[in-house]
């Protein structure tokens, strides 16, 4: 296993652009790290890295070797696919996490046992693959990078109050009409805030003025279910309590024009671990037996 544990630290290293990052990627000692490249090069008879002091350069013999590694290296996987273990870290918004990852995640751990998920959250997507992150989930425009993307659907937002609420202060039924309605939204700037709409071939954009506002969508959606007001939030997030009439859509027929993909975000394409590919997996066919679109 030492010559395969050679192979991970050399593509690792490529990947990383450096030993000090491939190490905190893979909770090892960049000496570490280095050792094994340097047994590899021994045993090759070849130097695979022009290294600097801050980044490292394949050598001609190195990229040469990279697509052999690389094909020995999935090969494995291929042959051991029960082999899931490690740390799996995501990146994802706080509701995308709770209303659509929690649900299924203790299945997900009863099946991959030797696996551990270390989920991070925040509202906006932030580049941190080479702190050693796994993937990202994160929806709206994302920067141009280097990184992958694989998109898992697309994502509706959806003006909704509690039936409390309307029996008490009545439903809109213009988008203006909302001004005379309490409404809450996003303390940060977004384009979540703008609430605008469509009428016909028509763009309505209305200017709420929000009672006040929070950086978290669980907390708007706790102010929509406790009758407070109306809120606009991913269908997502709060598809479940309209089904079950703890929310109800308001303005129909007027529906948001803000709609944005959701993606799922990797570092590279080739040599995806075995952690990875479970979990997109798994993912993907949650997502296709309970979409969270609304009919």
């Amino acid at each position: 296993m030492d010559n395969y544990s050679q192979l991970l630290a050399f593509i690792w290293a490529v990947e990383h652009g450096n030993f000090s990052a491939a190490a905190r990627a893979h909770e090892m000692t960049p000496s570490a790290v280095s050792k094994l490249i340097s047994r590899l090069e021994d045993r090759l008879r070849v130097r695979l890295f022009q290294r600097g002091t801050r980044s490292l350069t394949l050598t001609e013999e190195g990229a040469a070797y990279l697509r052999s590694a690389r094909a020995v290296v999935e090969a494995m996987a291929e042959a051991l696919p029960t082999r899931v273990s490690g740390t799996l870290r995501i990146h994802t918004m706080t509701t995308f996490a709770k209303h659509q990852i929690a649900p299924w995640l203790p299945e997900f751990l009863d099946r991959y046992p030797a696996l551990q998920v270390e989920i991070q959250v925040g509202a906006q997507y932030v580049d941190q693959f080479e702190q050693g992150l796994d993937l990202a989930i994160h929806s709206g425009v994302l920067p141009d990078s280097s990184r992958v993307t694989r998109r898992l659907g697309e994502t509706q937002w959806i003006t909704c109050a509690a039936p409390a609420y309307l029996a008490r202060c009545g439903t809109p039924r213009h988008p203006r009409d909302l001004l005379q309605h309490r409404c809450f939204q996003f303390s940060f700037d977004s384009p979540w805030n703008r609430w605008s709409f469509r009428a016909g071939a028509e763009r309505l954009s209305v200017p709420v003025a929000p009672a006040a506002t929070f950086a978290q969508g669980d907390l708007l959606r706790d102010m929509a279910l406790a009758g407070a007001g109306i809120v606009r939030l991913a269908d997502f997030h709060i598809g479940a309590d309209i089904r079950a009439g703890r929310l109800v859509q308001v303005l129909e027929e007027y529906p948001s024009d803000l709609r944005e993909p959701v993606y799922l975000i990797y570092a590279n394409r080739k040599h995806l671990s075995p952690r990875i590919k479970v979990f997109r997996d798994f993912l993907e066919q949650r997502l296709r037996e309970a979409p969270w679109s609304l009919p």
